[in-house]
């Protein structure tokens, strides 16, 4: 969920190809990865570039704004954009939960409120939410959470739920000791059905991982857990925002407050292998673009999303 393309900075990255949120296969290049935190997005100031790797730099959640400046000094290098979406974000300082619940409209006020009151209505016991912080309860928690991710359809169609491997679950544990990580877990029936992971960066949320158990997505655990964890959050207080990170989607746009235009581009060196690299890209995205327009106007791109999610 939170990165489009996986990869450490200067190691081969995998570049996703991909058509409705379905992976066709991955171009990999030798990049230095250049992410950008919630913090110079807002301030609008990228810095400057660190070396390139091999095959150039892949830039993270550069401000739109800085787009035009990094080009024209880029000048014989390819440089391509690999998506554009507002970076949603929440202000948490000084607000508290009511101050964000308000600013839902009335109707979505309502009905998510009728979303946790059908959620709870399915089970004679309602649903509850628990919380996880310390080492000991991250370690229950990606045992629990990593069980029910491998179901999910952000691990099965986008190869992005919760990592599992050993070095994961040690790297949340050791997070956890050192107070760097929240996480939650909706449970109803006896077990988890939806989960939501939270890395904290310099005071800041990082919505890293939701899932939620495909057997109820009519009921939206996502979405009702989401909510109950910001009750949490802001109870606990001190933090100063929560940084949706990178791409765009119906649930951060909805649940965020505020944005700011967002690129992630790719600065290539202009070999030939790079160049046909690209080529193939911008080939499947035009193709992809295509048929959502056409599905569009068919008045079928809904149920088609929802069928590729099954």
């Amino acid at each position: 969920m939170r990165h489009r393309e996986e990869g450490q900075a200067d190691e081969s990255v995998a570049l996703r190809v991909e058509v409705a949120g379905r992976t066709l296969g991955h171009v990999r290049r030798r990049l230095r990865v250049v992410p950008h935190g919630l913090d110079a997005v807002l301030a609008g100031s990228p810095g400057d570039l660190p070396p390139a790797g091999p095959d150039g730099w892949l830039l993270r959640s550069l401000p739109a704004a800085r787009l035009a400046a990094v080009a024209a000094s880029m000048a014989g290098w390819l440089v391509a954009v690999r998506q554009a979406y507002p970076r949603h974000y929440i202000a948490m300082e000084g607000q508290g939960f009511d101050d964000w619940w308000q600013g839902f409209s009335s109707k979505t006020r309502s009905t998510l409120s009728r979303k946790a009151r059908r959620l709870a209505e399915q089970f004679e016991e309602g649903f509850s939410v628990r919380s996880y912080r310390t080492a000991d309860e991250i370690a229950e928690f990606m045992t629990v959470a990593g069980a029910l991710s491998g179901r999910t359809y952000q691990a099965r169609l986008m190869q992005a739920g919760l990592p599992t491997g050993e070095a994961d679950v040690a790297e949340a544990v050791a997070a956890a000791a050192a107070d760097k990580v929240r996480a939650f877990l909706l449970l109803a029936g006896g077990r988890a059905i939806a989960y939501l992971y939270l890395p904290v960066e310099r005071g800041m949320l990082v919505y890293a991982h939701l899932g939620y158990d495909p057997d109820f997505a009519d009921l939206s655990p996502g979405t009702v857990l989401h909510v109950e964890a910001m009750r949490a959050l802001y109870e606990e207080g001190g933090f100063r925002a929560f940084d949706f990170t990178e791409g765009d989607g119906a649930h951060k746009a909805q649940f965020g407050r505020a944005s700011v235009a967002c690129v992630d581009v790719l600065l290539l060196r202009p070999t030939v292998r790079n160049r046909a690299a690209l080529a193939v890209m911008h080939g499947v995205d035009a193709l992809a673009a295509w048929g959502k327009g056409a599905l569009d106007r068919m008045g079928m791109r809904a149920r088609a999303k929802a069928l590729i999610r099954r």
